[in-house]
């Protein structure tokens, strides 16, 4: 169905109602009245720069995003709802005078920091803040000669844009998406329909070549990831609503992309900070996805299980993208949706053009409606002192492990040199219901130790991380976790038996061996510029080459005990008994595919799970068996059964 061809036009110039795919993130009524007043806030400052700004003297923070920020014009957005809610003059008024001034003061591309991406998001705004203007009944129209000033800025913007267009990533993806905006919303401006053509061709391209297969972007930043989502749903709509056909594909691979921002929400309904990434709530892009993509699952996920149907996968993998999910369920399976275990592993490449942290072999972990491992996010991209850029990227700002206090990929403004890049791969993953085994390894140029992580997911309900760290050479290992910020001040540490247990709100970490944990000052920033103070367990092992740390992860009610945890190693195989207040399971692992004695069940597998209660055995699960994907169990009251990997 074609939308109506225009607004109203009895007020001149207007753009056609394009579909705004950030309508509802900008409707804060603080905004729209400071912008009246001439006050802006960005990364976490307030700047009073007058109603009438110098947009290229004014004093700004020394971090160059402030400018970049304010100058995209995000705030006219928060004016236009103002009005549509209010109907006050005034927020018009605000509106026309920010653009008129910056109009006049500064040419397209000529602006400080003003490289074509920025540019793109200006264009976008203005046209959506327009659109949304003239929407509202009884809107007067722009004051006399501002309409034509305004195309007229936009058809420069636009050439800028289409001359300037970044190779490739994100900054491609949104600068092709506001011409494909600019098409659309004002055709007076593509007469020949070239530039239609152009944005819908290319922007195809950009979604082919900047999401793998598995649907994991390129850059391998959560964030990142659901902002490039937004401008190819955005565009997908807005071609539904104008009647526009995308080239064959494009629903197929943007599922694939939707469905990874899908697995990559936690059970509280935001997102892990991984990569240069703020944290938040994308489930506004899960639910346009569930109606242009008609995806129930997306829909149930987008509602915490309100509406639709669960996703029919709890333990995806991503293997292009390195990144593995462990969830316990989708609320449909005895425990709330929110709160369901979570835990996501990364052992993938290092995210393209600069935006990847130096994080391989982190874990992000949630459970019981909040996160309880975290991952610190990114901050800032200001290289001031102290650097807090490369505090946020490094290694140790990661729930890994430090080698001799570097970083994995040696540090670097922007992209890292080429051949100095650390390397990751998944060594393996076995699956069954109730025991998810998955095994990653990294690599570094920056050393000769080579760290290999294991993570179990138990039950539907705890973790068991071991890693083991190998090298010709003694080194100092450094493992680190990273804990939510209502954790700041309330940790503790205490000795049991022949380890350790750190207590933090909602979660024990139950550490094997003498070595006691060590509680440090870190930083968690859900957003740009802004950082809460958080506690980092840190435990070390110093002087040798070779080394292996065992670390149970429990979620705790309030009041709640962890269980015991014992080790024990023999040849290639481990067992370790966890033992609770009403069950004790055993669990075990060979790297060489030693026959496992799992009471009821012998085989040669990879990893194995006793669950016992009062009366014996009662759940084993063997899973890799026979060294392919097929596991193995046994139930007290089914007796055997097997089934095949990868179907959980």
């Amino acid at each position: 169905m074609i939308a109506a061809a225009a607004l109203a036009d009895e007020h001149g110039i207007v753009p056609r109602p394009v579909f705004c795919v950030i309508g509802d993130a900008y409707r804060d009524r603080a905004t729209a009245e400071d912008a009246c007043r001439g006050r802006f806030t960005s990364a976490g400052e307030t700047v009073d720069v007058g109603v009438e700004p110098d947009w290229v003297g004014a004093t700004l923070p020394e971090d160059r995003e402030w400018r970049i920020e304010w100058t995209k014009f995000y705030f006219g957005l928060d004016l236009a709802h103002a009005y549509a809610e209010t109907g006050e003059r005034r927020f018009l008024d605000a509106w026309q005078r920010l653009v008129a001034s910056y109009l006049r003061q500064v040419p397209a591309g000529e602006g400080i920091e003003d490289t074509s991406d920025v540019a793109a998001r200006r264009v976008q705004n203005w046209i959506y803040a327009w659109a949304a203007f003239a929407a509202v009944p009884g809107f007067p129209g722009l004051r006399d000669g501002l309409a034509d000033e305004l195309v007229q800025g936009i058809a420069e913007h636009t050439a800028y844009i289409r001359e300037n267009l970044t190779a490739e990533r994100n900054h491609r993806t949104l600068e092709l998406y506001a011409l494909l905006i600019v098409a659309i919303a004002l055709p007076r401006l593509d007469a020949d329909g070239a530039l239609l053509a152009l944005a819908t061709e290319q922007l195809h391209e950009n979604l082919l070549t900047d999401v793998r297969p598995d649907g994991v972007h390129r850059e391998q930043c959560t964030h990142y990831h659901c902002v490039a989502l937004r401008s190819f749903l955005g565009a997908r709509e807005n071609a539904r609503r104008f009647g526009l056909t995308l080239p064959d594909g494009y629903d197929e691979h943007l599922a694939r992309a939707c469905e990874f921002a899908m697995h990559a929400h936690r059970p509280d309904g935001t997102i892990p900070a991984l990569g240069d990434s703020d944290a938040g709530s994308y489930a506004d892009l899960l639910l346009l996805a569930a109606d242009l993509l008609e995806r129930e699952d997306f829909r149930y996920v987008a509602t915490a299980g309100r509406e639709g149907t669960p996703p029919p996968r709890r333990l995806p993998s991503f293997p292009q993208g390195g990144y593995y999910v462990q969830r316990s369920g989708w609320g449909d399976r005895g425990r709330p949706f929110a709160d369901e275990r979570f835990l996501i592993f990364d052992c993938g490449p290092l995210g393209d053009g600069g935006h990847g942290h130096y994080d391989l072999l982190n874990v992000e972990i949630a459970a019981d409606g909040r996160p309880l491992v975290m991952d610190p996010g990114r901050f800032t991209y200001h290289e001031q002192q102290p650097n807090l850029r490369h505090w946020f990227k490094g290694t140790a700002a990661h729930n890994t492990v430090v080698v001799d206090g570097l970083d994995q990929t040696p540090y670097r403004r922007g992209k890292p040199r080429r051949g100095t890049i650390a390397r990751g791969r998944l060594v393996t993953r076995h699956g069954a219901p109730g025991l998810d085994v998955v095994e990653g390894e990294a690599t570094s140029t920056c050393y000769d130790a080579v760290h290999r992580r294991r993570v179990a997911f138990v039950a539907d309900d705890y973790w068991v991380v071991e890693d083991r760290l190998s090298a010709p050479t003694p080194h100092r290992y450094d493992l680190r976790f990273h804990l939510a910020p209502e954790a700041n001040g309330h940790v503790e540490v205490t000795a049991r038996g022949d380890g350790f247990v750190v207590r933090a709100p909602g979660v024990a970490l139950v550490v094997a061996g003498g070595v006691a944990p060590r509680v440090e000052a870190g930083w968690i920033s859900p957003d740009y510029g802004t950082r809460h103070e958080a506690p980092v367990v840190s435990i070390v092992a110093d002087g040798a080459g070779d080394a292996t740390f065992t670390t149970l992860v429990v979620p705790l009610r309030d009041g709640e005990e962890p269980p015991a945890l014992t080790v024990a190693a023999n040849g290639d195989a481990t067992t370790l008994e966890i033992a609770g207040t009403d069950v004790t399971d055993t669990i075990c692992w060979s790297d060489e595919g030693t026959p496992l004695d799992l009471g009821p069940l012998k085989c040669r597998a990879a990893a194995g799970l006793i669950r016992r209660d009062a009366e014996g055995p009662a759940r084993v699960r063997a899973v890799g068996v026979g060294g392919g994907p097929v596991w193995a169990g046994w139930d007290r009251d089914r007796g055997m059964s097997a089934g095949r990997e990868g179907e959980l």
